[in-house]
């Protein structure tokens, strides 16, 4: 029987959700493995104080948190505690704004790492050279593995389950809780909620302007013109701002006002492009694509149906 331990940390402020929801997942796992006769066997602990801790893990969790107690000034003990652990072997990985606290370590400095989508901006600002790629909604190099949303923590687990237990047992595991397993990005959830709050106030009327405008032609010379700012200035002052060109920020904001036609609308999706302000239906479907991930009509089919 191979026995898997996984360490889930329960630090202050983390979800009780998703802590005692990872703990039931890999119970669950154990079941599975039972019915199909696997030789595996997953004992998760939770734990809240690291020092009451003896010997090791196989797997260390750092779930989602619900305040930012713990996860954006975590113990430097812990950290170290971690950085031990996985140096002894164990898998670590987060969900959410656990990567914040995987960050600290200081060990995925060189790798691509996922968060919340909501958090991406924030865990770069604290963590400037990291490669952070928010539309995943799993990374896994194998020894780190990250989780992005804030209900990722079971992506985690079935990911886990696959590679410990076997594929089979983590779709069965999905049975068993009702989910479905079939690959996901978190792109396809994300909405585009523009920073207005960043301080530059005349980039803040060009975005106000694009938000009631975006239907209409956007010309970033005339932009840059009713700025009163030469084109280079306005591409400067708008990208170091909201973390996007002009092109891209309308670009964003007809995509997302697309996302919002589809899911509560029924018009096609070439009289959606023209509301938006796309003469060409083609070219806002390549758009729509590259920025969610998923066609029109598959966008529409999966979250109409949630509506």
């Amino acid at each position: 029987m191979r026995t898997i331990h996984v360490g889930i940390f329960h630090y202050s402020g983390a979800s009780k959700s998703a802590v005692y929801g990872l703990e039931e997942a890999f119970l669950f796992a154990n079941r599975a493995c039972l019915q199909l006769e696997e030789r595996c066997q997953f004992v998760p602990t939770v734990f809240q104080k690291i020092d009451e801790l003896t010997g090791s893990f196989d797997v260390l969790l750092l779930p989602p948190a619900t305040k930012d107690i713990y996860y954006l000034a975590p113990l430097e003990s812990d950290l170290q505690w971690m950085v031990e652990q996985h140096r002894q072997g164990t898998l670590l990985a987060s969900a959410c704004a656990g990567a914040f606290v995987l960050a600290a370590t200081g060990l995925v400095q060189h790798r691509s790492i996922t968060t919340h989508w909501g958090l991406a901006q924030a865990l770069k600002a604290s963590y400037p050279k990291l490669d952070i790629d928010s539309n995943k909604i799993l990374i896994d190099h194998q020894d780190i593995i990250t989780a992005g949303g804030m209900m990722s923590w079971l992506d985690l687990a079935l990911e886990l389950i696959a590679r410990f237990a076997s594929p089979v047992a983590m779709r069965l595991v999905g049975k068993m809780l009702v989910v479905d397993t079939a690959p996901r990005e978190q792109r396809f959830y994300q909405q585009f909620l523009p920073d207005l709050q960043h301080g530059d106030q005349a980039i803040v009327n060009v975005q106000q302007h694009i938000n009631l405008c975006f239907a209409a032609t956007l010309v970033v010379d005339q932009l840059a013109d009713d700025a009163h700012m030469t084109v280079r200035t306005l591409q400067r002052r708008f990208k170091a701002a909201t973390g996007f060109n002009p092109n891209q920020y309308i670009q964003r904001v007809r995509i997302q006002k697309a996302c919002d036609l589809l899911e509560t609308g029924s018009e096609s999706f070439e009289v959606i492009a023209r509301q938006v302000g796309y003469e060409d239906s083609s070219a806002c479907r390549k758009v729509f694509v590259k920025l969610m991930g998923l066609t029109p009509v598959e966008f529409r089919r999966r979250f109409r149906s949630m509506a």
